[in-house]
């Protein structure tokens, strides 16, 4: 795995600053902390699967970033907790969370999916974002100087999506998940936002960029007139990151190219 420097993000903001994504092994979780690692940050990367993790880890390290890795099912709560606890035994510190591990749906019209692939859905999507953010809420209120909060929701999270309602269904809910934290967790200083991508080249989305005509319909739907690249989110996470930006909670971020507005 090749991962390409980003030039120019940021001056080195976050220098000091530890933070953990989830799904950081790939997608927008690799570009997200990719960009963070860029602005000086302290990276920990979690993912489920074990050689993607590892690959990206060495990746970050080999271009000079400090990265730590856990390997975590975000829908285990066992898991969840272990992870936090070994990031901080290794790291020292943790300054945000990004919770952005997800995972897609079976395309299919609302009414033939099935419980079991719902349940599957929701598990990782809401069900492991709130199990991390509930652990960074207890870390940050116990340690009493602050922190940031970042959800990775979705631009289908805005519009229908009848093939995929069980994954938009999951990233609609964890806005709500997000705005209940934010209000909670004003009083101690810690911040709450959400980030929500718009089309973007990763495996995840891969079959769709397979198909041309799908291409070109989206991207005509899209003023900047292409998808995003996963490092196109990294400028948004900093941001969100940066402790600096201490009155910004609450907030659901679109950065889609302008897909919802069009």
């Amino acid at each position: 795995m090749t991962i390409p420097i980003i030039e120019n993000t940021a001056a080195r903001t976050l220098e000091g600053h530890v933070s953990v994504i989830t799904g950081g092994n790939g997608g927008i979780g690799l570009g997200i902390a990719q960009g963070l690692a860029s602005a000086g940050a302290q990276i920990a990367i979690w993912g489920r699967n074990r050689e993607k993790t590892v690959d990206a880890a060495e990746s970050m390290r080999n271009v000079g970033f400090r990265v730590h890795y856990e390997v975590c099912d975000v829908s285990d709560e066992d898991q969840v907790h272990t992870a936090f606890q070994s990031t901080l035994a290794s790291c020292g510190k943790i300054d945000s969370v990004i919770a952005n591990a997800g995972i897609p749906s079976k395309p299919q019209l609302p009414w033939d999916i099935s419980l079991e692939e719902w349940r599957r859905i929701h598990a990782v999507n809401l069900d492991g974002t709130f199990l991390t953010l509930r652990e960074g809420s207890r870390y940050f209120v116990d340690r009493g100087s602050g922190g940031s909060m970042i959800v990775v929701s979705s631009t289908s999270a805005i519009h229908g999506a009848p093939a995929t309602a069980a994954y938009a269904t999951s990233k609609t809910a964890v806005l709500g998940l997000m705005r209940s934290f934010a209000v909670a967790l004003g009083r101690h200083k810690v911040r709450v936002n959400a980030l929500l991508p718009g089309w973007t080249d990763t495996d995840m989305l891969a079959p769709g960029k397979s198909h041309q005509r799908f291409v070109e319909a989206t991207v005509s739907r899209t003023p900047v007139r292409r998808w995003a690249d996963p490092s196109d989110y990294a400028g948004a996470a900093i941001y969100l990151a940066d402790p600096r930006w201490s009155f910004h909670t609450g907030d659901a971020l679109v950065v889609d190219g302008g897909y919802t507005i069009f």
